[in-house]
């Protein structure tokens, strides 16, 4: 029997088949507000509030912006649906990027996990609101970076022997003190989302004055 959970935001299911997981996002389509999570069995789907979303974006931003400065490579899957079947594994990031594998996957967009890479970065946003822990879920799907947000604070986490493990250094972006994102975000938040990104702009050419001004 199918268990339901509900909160405002969220509800979780129980004993969900992969088949009812792979019907319901058929059902639901690609354009939705809704979030979906799979872990063996267990089904949470999300609808994320404004705050969250208000996160997802603006640190969504700032990774592009840094990419640009730094005259990096990078893709950007916003929150495709991955999933692997045999790991009964599968979820919808915040967003999620290549960049060590981006030439690989580039201009294409019939990406299976199966055979290709998964992605490089994944963001999440709000973990600890989230009734169903999605670490696992990240890890069988083998993605080796996470940035978390949540309440203020911005952590890193590896992918090691199968589980995530906190970092104070990103693998994307190695010598920038990524942790520091929060407090520019909060300095320059009164003067709109366009002053965000100048400010880690100029933020990324301070910290490696050796790179290219673009």
């Amino acid at each position: 029997m199918t268990v339901v959970k509900n909160r405002a935001d969220r509800v979780m299911f129980y004993d969900i088949s992969w088949q009812q997981f792979e019907n319901l996002l058929k059902d639901l389509g690609e354009h939705r507000a809704a979030r979906l999570a799979y872990d063996r069995g267990t089904l949470e789907i999300m609808t994320p509030l404004p705050e969250h979303e208000h996160y997802k974006e603006v640190i969504s931003d700032l990774v592009k912006e840094i990419a640009d400065v730094l005259d990096l490579d990078y893709e950007s899957f916003g929150s495709t649906t991955w999933r692997r079947e045999s790991r009964m594994a599968g979820l919808e990031s915040d967003n999620c990027f290549y960049f060590q594998n981006e030439a690989a996957i580039r201009g294409r967009f019939d990406l299976d996990l199966r055979q290709d890479p998964p992605p490089d970065l994944a963001l999440e946003i709000d973990v600890t609101s989230k009734s169903l822990n999605r670490f696992p879920i990240y890890a069988r799907l083998g993605v080796p970076e996470l940035w978390c947000y949540d309440s203020g604070e911005l952590k890193i986490y590896h992918l090691q022997n199968g589980e995530y493990v906190e970092s104070a250094t990103s693998l994307v972006f190695p010598t920038l003190a990524i942790r520091d994102l929060p407090k520019l975000i909060d300095q320059n938040r009164a003067d709109g989302r366009r002053a965000i990104r100048r400010a880690v702009r100029e933020w990324v050419k301070i910290e490696l004055p050796s790179q290219p001004n673009s």
